[in-house]
């Protein structure tokens, strides 16, 4: 997990990029290294070590001409060193090097052979190659500045003032001169009438087993995310047995405003049953308003959803840092994927359902991807997602759309992913956790979190600045006082059009209430507090 930039294009001064470069040092504290080609062309690396960590230095020169930068991790990078890159002479044991190794074996036809998460550029004379993972856990950003150069890089911030327009590098995707964009990541679950496979929840359990397995990869310490909640607890559980096989103790990690918060409270109950060494971090409200805009700076988003779970995840990084540990797993994905939001109980059909489904995963990136990675990397900190993983998706998304339905089983959303870990005889979870009611992060820290939010906000903003939110902000403009505070924050940093168009609003689907909060919904069991009786206070 680190930072990149690369500059493609003659004339670039070494000593500003090394500047920009480090305007995201957060993401790589360990190691700093820059590369200008034969050719003219800037390659930099911001490095948080995690696999080989005495010569994996970036950026990486292949056999021949090409360097590479790379963020992320290639879980099969192993196999391949084994298997089709054999006979290739590698200089390092990092995971990163495989890429540099498979652009000289396959040209440009490559990107479907790796299995991880990553942001990477290779180049090649004047040649070169850009590519982002199929989900975009990792973050990627391009631009061209005034002279016609090519900008890559991890943030916004090493660019958004150097180039006239930029945005967001699709999943999935790759780009070369040569080609453009070409969409590499072409699974058969994007089409809704493909989820018609029979209910096989061994397989579900086994896939995410693996999933798991694969991303404990690491030759520095592993901790887990533990909210309380359904999927950071699986994640945990399986987890944990996957170290206790190599007599290893699992770190798990939670946050809230106190002892008594909801998710607190659960993830207490988890960390006791699977016997790992738990920690648990508490911050004030007051804490959290203070750091809004050293955090909006870090996110780049100004959507409320994801400001608001950002702020304990921000807090519960640093604490994890601050112990030595570099690497969380987390369970981004899995309300997504299994339909587990609230507002899906509304669905009119289960076509709808579906296609919902694909539609949020495919957008995972500007939402929740967004926060894991940048709220995490604001400290160093890489996170893991086990629910995205491409062999658990092309099982779990094209199960049989009706089973998914929460309606069919009482209203208890993401019910298979339940049934698939619901094993007595060797139980994954309390009963009561692994039945537990969704709770969205930003909720299960303590309710008040995002009531005092709410309230601080529109003290912050006046009915004439609301007013002339139109003109401010003609694009994306801001309809509660809060989202208005947020984007005032966004708009100091990143003033220009380019990045408010990177930002996409999370809104629910089929639910009078559009507060993108779960106790929004009128399923919310404990729907007793103002965002849920009269809609957003503003």
């Amino acid at each position: 997990m680190c930072g990149i930039l690369a500059i493609i294009g003659k004339g670039k001064d070494e000593a500003l990029v090394k500047t920009l470069s480090k305007r995201m040092s957060h993401r790589g504290p360990d190691e700093s290294d820059l590369h200008i080609t034969e050719n003219g062309h800037i390659l930099s690396h911001e490095r948080l070590s995690i696999i080989d960590l005495h010569s994996g230095k970036q950026p990486i020169k292949g056999t021949k001409s090409a360097y590479m930068v790379h963020n992320g991790e290639i879980y099969n990078h192993q196999k391949l060193r084994d298997g089709l890159l054999k006979h290739h002479t590698f200089k390092t044991k990092s995971d990163s090097e495989v890429i540099v190794h498979l652009y000289e074996e396959f040209g440009y036809d490559f990107l479907d052979k790796l299995d991880g998460d990553f942001a990477f550029v290779v180049i090649d004379g004047d040649d070169f190659i850009a590519g982002r993972d199929p989900l975009g856990v990792k973050p990627l950003y391009y631009g061209l500045d005034e002279r016609g150069r090519i900008y890559f890089s991890s943030e916004m911030k090493p660019i958004a003032d150097q180039c006239k327009t930029f945005s967001t590098f699709p999943p999935g995707h790759f780009y070369t001169p040569k080609t453009g964009f070409i969409k590499y990541y072409r699974p058969e679950y994007e089409d809704y009438k493909k989820a018609d496979k029979p209910l096989d929840l061994v397989q579900i359990r086994e896939a995410l087993t693996e999933a798991t397995r694969k991303r404990l990869m690491s030759d520095v310490p592993i901790g887990v995310l533990l909210s309380g909640g359904l999927d950071s607890s699986l994640t945990s559980s399986i987890a944990a047995r996957l170290l206790k096989e190599k007599g290893k103790k699992l770190h798990s990690f939670s946050i809230g405003l106190d002892a008594d918060a909801p998710d607190a409270k659960a993830a207490r109950k988890v960390a006791e049953f699977l016997e790992t060494e738990h920690h648990e971090i508490h911050f004030t409200i007051e804490q959290g308003i203070e750091i809004l805009d050293k955090l909006i700076w870090h996110l780049e988003t100004y959507d409320v959803t994801s400001v608001r779970a950002s702020t304990p995840m921000y807090f519960l990084s640093k604490a994890i840092t601050d112990m030595g540990i570099k690497v969380v797993l987390s369970g981004e994905g899995a309300d997504e994927v299994f339909g587990g939001y609230l507002y899906f109980r509304n669905a009119p059909s289960t076509e709808e359902f579906q296609k919902e489904t694909i539609e949020r995963v495919q957008k995972l990136f500007t939402a929740d991807l967004l926060r894991a990675d940048k709220s995490t990397m604001a400290h160093g900190l890489e996170a893991r997602v086990p629910f995205l993983d491409k062999a658990f998706l092309d099982v779990a998304m094209t199960i049989q759309s009706e089973e998914k339905q929460p309606k069919t089983y009482d209203g208890v959303e993401k019910y298979i992913l339940r049934k698939a870990f619901d094993t007595p005889e060797q139980p994954y979870l309390p009963q009561e956790v692994l039945w537990r009611q969704k709770e969205q992060f930003s909720d299960g820290v303590g309710y008040s979190w995002i009531d005092k939010l709410i309230e601080y906000a529109a003290s912050k903003v006046t009915d004439e600045q609301m007013d002339a939110a139109p003109d401010l902000f003609p694009y994306n403009t801001p309809t509660t006082k809060e989202a208005f505070y947020y984007r005032s924050i966004f708009h100091k940093y990143y003033p220009q059009l380019s990045a408010a168009q990177t930002v996409r609003k999370w809104i629910p689907k089929w639910q009078e209430n559009q507060d993108p909060s779960g106790r929004a919904n009128s399923a919310h069991v404990k729907a007793d507090t103002e965002i849920s009786k009269t809609g957003v206070v503003v």
